[in-house]
């Protein structure tokens, strides 16, 4: 094959590669000398024997087929021919991702032809010749990966045009007059593309709705939602079917259900929680041993199959959790009131309860839907506080009620028996392989309209590893009973590192004087160790985003290869039914089970599967961007201010720089570090000053200060004041 061609003039040499897509374009239709010609708008002799003679060569390749005298046909799997996806960058160039290739296929931006980030297309490779890096054109674009976008509308006098902020969004969206709507000049907008018309520059869209003005909170906040596709508000009829839901407790219901309303019984959330997924109950058993029940809300007594509620909640298959806010999967009349577990309410629950020895070990097993009664509400501060000082009378600086109480000895005992047991079911897993990723967390302490006053770090305590080993517990041990039983089931899964990414860490973190040892032990162990030095330490939010990276990525499926992260043969979601989808139907399939019934069929639940992580995905994207945009926001009333940073990523065109007392991250620009001429060292991961020979490299500390803030790109930019010394 030949290299890439430029248009089609009269003095090309060949047009094996324009032939090529064009029948790869119309793969069962064949095409003789003419059409093609016709196609390319030829109608020279020299340019179409050149056709003709380049039509016998594709043939004699066995590229294309003389499917009837004088007509071609595109060979079916044509060696150079494949379909995968579209991984754009930010230079308006892409990469073509497909498994059956080695590597990524370069695709140049004038051979995108249309193709946008993420779609899935057709791609013709070529230089695929050893020692020449493939590179590849689109031929066509088999599926949008999506056809709505968010940006800025600048109006004409017979049309506008839409920008996005999207760096990979290589190209504005053209209106029609009759297509802006109500739309003013300058609004923050949600177009919809609806044709891209071959010679057409750009793609020709309409306003399908006005988000606002840039930069005001709720326009941005709205923005970011609808970037990934994900609802602000439910419809009014979901709204009217939830709140006609009967969702008394029934005398008849609860006979059919294990009564634990007399149980110890009591929650552990966040201090701002209103939804109150889980509750444990605590007794201790005549024989010594403990029966611990974790107690899920029963959301799928309330969310009926075959209702336009359970249809809404399918599709949106979680929670969002915002910044400021939580979008939810469910309405508030069972988000925050029917199914949570709030204090002094019975309630309906989907319980696992386990008898377990003074080691955490498990005798015995039950799972089943029961009635329960919450004796009391526990922030995890509050639960802290008992497990710190064994004392049962919660301060006023603690208590999240706003006075002093005092809690019973019973729940005393409880919370510290459980707090034991889950350090031991903790040490247990570790052992076992599992991964402690204890990432630090960036909160905001935000006024009365959304403004953010000051930046906090969560930190996992005792507490919060009390109700995740629970949590995980349950987890397991229903995915066990189930997968055991060799019969369909929703597992969340993760497989193991990947390695190419784990070696490139392993250069980077190498500049903080970091290794990872692969030679003794298991890389979880490694990886563990690594976790553990470098806490506290101000690059540990670099290298711990570093080491998630290298992971792979959770999800949910079908087929059970285990959880690598946990160190779990089986795991499942169970715990959180309120907020995530996959436990709704967790839930029901194991009632389905209880029952004695036959397996369910896979093919249906893998693709519900598949919905449920690519939602899990864009809910996780919103997060992120709704955390940079409040950064941003933060860091615009503190434009005078010196910040002392750490480099947290080099590249050709700057350094990026994180804030060490508030984990905020921005941009110094190359052009803008003016002490030197600088230039960019790949292997060295730094900035090489041209005269001094300075550095600026990863883990160096240097001051830095506001020079933009831009809320529409969720983008901080800083000067360079000077290194730390």
């Amino acid at each position: 094959m030949s290299k890439k061609l430029r248009k089609p003039v009269k003095n090309d040499k060949t047009f094996s590669e324009k032939i090529v897509k064009i029948l790869s374009k119309n793969s069962n239709k064949p095409f003789d000398y003419k059409q093609i010609c016709a196609i390319l708008e030829l109608n020279d002799t020299k340019s179409r024997n050149e056709i003709i003679k380049d039509l016998k060569i594709l043939a004699a390749q066995k590229v294309i087929i003389e499917s009837e005298p004088g007509k071609f046909l595109i060979k079916a799997m044509s060696q150079d021919y494949y379909e995968g996806k579209i991984d754009m960058t930010s230079r308006k160039t892409a990469y073509f991702v497909c498994p059956e290739l080695e590597e990524d296929v370069f695709i140049p931006t004038n051979n995108l032809n249309h193709a946008l980030d993420k779609d899935s297309v057709k791609v013709y490779v070529y230089n695929r010749r050893k020692g020449k890096r493939p590179e590849g054109e689109v031929i066509e674009v088999t599926e949008r990966a999506k056809t709505d976008f968010v940006g800025v509308i600048a109006i004409h006098a017979n049309f506008a045009f839409v920008s996005t902020a999207n760096p990979k969004m290589y190209t504005d969206i053209f209106i029609p007059k009759d297509k802006i709507g109500e739309a003013e000049n300058g609004d923050v907008v949600l177009v919809h593309i609806e044709d891209w018309p071959k010679k057409a520059d750009s793609p020709f869209g309409s306003v399908i709705k006005i988000l606002g003005k840039p930069g005001e909170h709720n326009t941005e906040i709205h923005a970011i939602l609808a970037e990934y596709g994900l609802p602000s508000e439910f419809p009014i009829e979901v709204e009217v079917f939830a709140q006609k839901i009967d969702t008394s407790i029934q005398e008849n219901e609860i006979a059919k259900r294990r009564d634990m309303r007399d149980t110890l019984t009591f929650t552990i959330d966040p201090k701002d929680a209103k939804d109150f997924d889980d509750a444990l109950s605590f007794k201790k058993l005549e024989n010594g041993n403990y029966e611990i029940g974790i107690h899920i809300a029963d959301v799928s007594h309330y969310l009926q199959e075959g209702t336009i509620l359970d249809d809404e909640a399918y599709q949106r298959a979680t929670s969002v959790y915002l910044v400021d806010r939580v979008v939810p999967m469910l309405p508030e009349v069972l988000s925050n009131f029917a199914c949570s577990l709030r204090p002094n309410e019975e309630k309906y629950t989907f319980s696992a309860i386990f008898e377990m020895d003074e080691k955490a070990t498990v005798i015995n097993q039950w799972f089943g839907r029961t009635v329960i009664d919450s004796n009391q509400r526990f922030a995890y501060e509050e639960a802290q506080y008992i497990i710190e000082t064994k004392d049962n009378t919660i301060p006023i600086e603690t208590s999240i009620t706003g006075s002093a109480y005092v809690v019973s000895d019973a729940i005393v005992a409880a919370t510290l028996k459980l707090d034991d047991l889950a350090k031991i079911m903790r040490k247990k897993r570790m052992a076992d392989g599992a991964i402690s990723f204890d990432k630090v967390e960036v909160k905001f302490n935000l006024d009365a309209e959304g403004e953010p006053e000051g930046v906090y770090f969560k930190v996992s305590k005792d507490a919060n590893h009390l109700i995740e080993e629970f949590m995980l517990l349950a987890n397991k041990k229903v995915a066990e009973f189930i997968g055991k039983q060799k019969k369909t089931f929703i597992y969340r899964i993760h497989d193991e590192p990947n390695e190419d990414k784990l070696f490139a860490m392993q250069a980077v973190i190498a500049k903080f004087g970091y290794k990872i040892n692969f030679k003794e032990g298991s890389i979880s162990q490694a990886l563990n160790k690594l976790m553990e030095d470098v806490n506290g330490k101000k690059e540990q939010n670099l290298i711990d985003t570093l080491a998630i990276r290298s992971m792979s990525k959770a999800k949910y499926s079908t087929d059970n290869i285990g959880h690598y992260g946990l160190a779990f043969d089986y795991y499942s979601h169970f715990t959180s039914p309120i907020r995530r989808y996959p436990d709704v139907m967790v839930h029901r399939l194991l009632q389905y089970y209880l029952d004695n019934r036959k397996s369910v069929d896979e093919e249906v639940f893998e693709t519900k599967c598949v919905h449920c992580s690519t939602m899990e995905g864009l809910a996780t994207n919103a997060e992120r961007d709704s955390i940079k945009y409040m950064q941003v926001k933060y860091m615009q009333d503190h434009n005078d201010q010196e910040f002392l940073g750490v480099i947290s990523g080099v590249t050709e065109w700057g350094i990026y720089v994180e804030i060490i007392e508030n984990k905020c991250e921005g941009m110094v620009r190359i052009r803008d570090i003016k002490d030197d001429y600088y230039t960019f060292d790949e292997k060295q991961y730094a900035l090489v000053g041209a005269t001094t020979k300075a550095l600026l490299q990863l883990g160096d500390e240097i001051y830095v200060k506001v020079k933009n803030a831009d809320l529409v790109k969720k983008q901080l930019d800083f000067h360079f004041l000077r290194r730390n010394e």
